[in-house]
């Protein structure tokens, strides 16, 4: 099976959490094979089977699995604590980073998450995050964009800390952030 990673799907009202990195396989995923497993030419369980975007209703369309990884994550949490709690920053980020922002921000490339928003109060606030911060890593871990940066902070347990690099009118900064949780209304 030949597959690539989708991100973002949660735009434009499908109805599916913004966390998510989905597989799209070339294999056809049918309607009611929801929960199934995606298994590679040797058997090896790389994904759940979550989702189709049918025209017709049928088979024709695009099939969509949770990684395999991921469901353990989820897993894990029901396991441990019987619910599933996601860490929370309180940024706005930018959705798409492009080259003429790069310009305007004077960012080396495009390889991070550009700060819209910092929300009152937030665990980001407290850090000291500021708008215009351009997210660079988390935990030591390089951040290509928007969506691996909030997945990795969904990730990490509420009340843990996470050290971000940022840069800020050029230069490198770290900040420290206890992360809260994600309150209900979101």
């Amino acid at each position: 099976v030949t597959m690539g990673i989708v991100s973002g799907l949660g735009r434009g009202g499908f109805g599916i959490n913004n966390y998510e990195n989905f597989i799209q396989p070339d294999a056809a995923i049918n309607l009611g094979n929801s929960g199934g497993p995606l298994v590679d030419a040797e058997g090896r369980l790389v994904g759940i089977n979550t989702w189709i975007i049918s025209r017709s209703g049928g088979s024709q369309g695009l099939g969509f699995a949770v990684p395999a990884n991921m469901a353990r994550f989820v897993m894990e949490r029901l396991i441990s604590d019987g619910k599933v709690t996601r860490g929370y920053l309180g940024l706005g980020l930018q959705l798409e980073m492009t080259p003429d922002l790069v310009k305007e921000f004077n960012l080396p490339n495009m390889n991070g998450a550009l700060v819209t928003k910092v929300e009152p109060d937030s665990p980001a606030a407290k850090a000291g995050f500021k708008k215009a911060d351009f997210v660079t890593e988390y935990n030591g871990q390089k951040v290509r964009d928007m969506r691996q940066l909030r997945l990795l902070v969904s990730q990490t347990a509420p009340g843990k800390s996470a050290k971000l690099k940022v840069l800020r009118d050029g230069k490198e900064k770290m900040l420290t952030a206890t992360l809260g949780e994600i309150p209900r209304e979101m």
